[in-house]
C-alpha cells in the first residue's frame, strides 16, 4: 500500500459539467528543520505532491496549531527565533499566519513583527538570508504555513523584493456564508498582495457548515489545488476532502469550475493554483538552481561569505547595527 498516496476520489458518479477531481492524498508528517520536536504536516513537497504535479508550488507546510512554548521578542532583538539564520535563493517564499505572530529578520535589513491572518512575501531571486519565529506570546496559539514556490529560471538572478502584509491588507472577498482572503492573484476584481515571478492565485477560503463555494480556474493557469486544514468538505457532490488532505485537479479535461460544499463543521483551507513554468530544476534543501555548475556555485558562495551577493552594508544578524529610521 502506498501511503505516500493518500486515497483517490470517491468512485461516486462524476458530474461531467464540473473540473474532475484528479486525486486526493494526505499530508505527511515531516522535520524539516531536523528538530523531532517541531513537526509540520506537509501536503506539497518531498512527503506530499511531487514537484511535477505541484509546479510551481515546491513545499507547503502546516505548522501548528500549537501553543508557543517560548516568551516573545520584538524587532531590536536578536534572541528568540524558532528557526536561525539560514539561506535561500532561486525560489519564492510565503509565511502566512493564522494565529499568533509572525516575525522575520533577513539580509535585506527587515525587521517585522506583524500580526495573523498576515502574511510576509519573499521574491528571493540571487539569494537571502533570514531568520524566522518567536513572535507568539508564551502560551498563545501558535498556526501558519510555510510555502516555497518555484521561480522563473530568468528570475533566478533577480535582486530579492519583500513584502509584509497586515490583517486590514489582504483583500476579502464576501460570500453569504463565509469569506475568501486574497492572497495572491486575482479574485472577482481583487487581486492579492504577494507578489511573486511566477503566475498564481492563492486563496484563504473560509466557510460555514453546509455552504457552497464555486470557484473556476483562471483561463492562464493550469494547475488548480486544494488544501483542507479545518473541517470538511466534498468537492463536485462526490469527492470528499477532509482536513490535513490535498486534492487536485484536471485542468486539462474542459471544465474550469469546481464545486466545494462545507462539511458539519464548516470548512476552511488554502486555494494553490498556478501557471506551471515546466522548466528543469535543481533543488538542494534551500537553494533552487538551473543547473549542477549553478547549485556548485551558490555553495562556494556560501561557503566562502561571498551569499547573499545583495544585502545591507551593515551586520543585519545584529539588531544594534541597524540604522536608526531618520526622524
Amino acid at each position: 500500500m502506498d501511503l505516500f498516496r493518500g486515497c483517490r476520489s470517491s468512485q461516486a458518479p462524476v458530474d461531467p459539467t464540473l473540473m474532475p477531481v484528479q486525486f486526493v492524498r494526505n499530508a505527511q508528517t515531516a522535520h524539516p528543520t531536523g528538530d523531532p520536536n517541531f513537526e509540520v504536516k506537509q501536503c506539497i513537497g518531498h512527503s506530499g505532491i511531487t514537484e511535477a504535479e505541484s509546479d510551481p508550488f515546491l513545499m507547503c507546510d502546516e505548522f501548528g496549531p500549537m501553543p508557543s512554548r517560548n516568551e516573545a521578542y520584538g524587532d531590536d532583538s536578536d534572541k528568540g527565533f524558532d528557526v536561525g539564520w539560514h539561506p535561500h535563493c532561486g525560489m519564492e517564499i510565503l509565511s502566512y499566519m493564522i494565529a499568533g505572530k509572525g516575525r522575520h529578520a533577513d539580509s535585506m535589513g527587515n525587521r517585522e513583527t506583524f500580526d495573523s491572518p498576515g502574511f510576509q512575501w519573499i521574491s528571493v531571486g540571487s539569494g537571502i538570508e533570514h531568520a524566522e519565529g518567536g513572535g507568539t506570546p508564551k502560551g498563545e496559539i501558535g498556526h501558519g504555513f510555510q510555502i516555497w514556490l518555484r521561480m522563473p529560471i530568468a528570475n533566478m538572478s533577480d535582486d530579492p523584493r519583500y513584502g509584509t502584509v497586515t490583517p486590514t491588507e489582504i483583500p476579502q472577498v464576501t460570500l453569504e456564508e463565509g469569506l475568501v482572503r486574497v492572497i495572491a492573484g486575482p479574485l472577482d476584481g481583487l487581486v492579492g498582495p504577494a507578489q511573486f515571478a511566477v503566475t498564481v492565485q492563492m486563496l484563504d477560503v473560509e466557510l460555514e457548515p453546509g455552504a457552497e463555494w464555486s470557484y473556476t480556474c483562471p483561463d492562464n493557469m493550469d494547475n488548480a489545488m486544494f488544501y483542507a486544514f479545518k473541517g470538511s468538505a466534498m468537492l463536485n457532490g462526490s469527492s470528499p476532502l477532509q482536513a490535513q488532505q490535498i486534492a487536485r485537479f484536471d485542468t486539462s479535461a474542459g471544465p474550469r469550475t469546481t464545486l466545494l460544499t462545507a462539511g458539519s463543521g464548516g470548512y476552511r483551507g488554502l486555494v494553490f493554483t498556478g501557471k506551471m513554468t515546466k522548466e528543469k530544476i535543481l533543488q538542494h534543501g534551500p537553494f533552487v538552481c538551473s543547473s549542477r555548475a549553478q547549485l556548485d556555485g551558490m555553495f562556494s558562495k556560501y561557503q566562502s561569505g561571498k551569499f547573499p551577493p545583495k544585502r545591507v552594508p551593515w551586520n543585519y544578524r545584529d539588531a544594534s547595527q541597524r540604522p536608526m529610521p531618520d526622524a
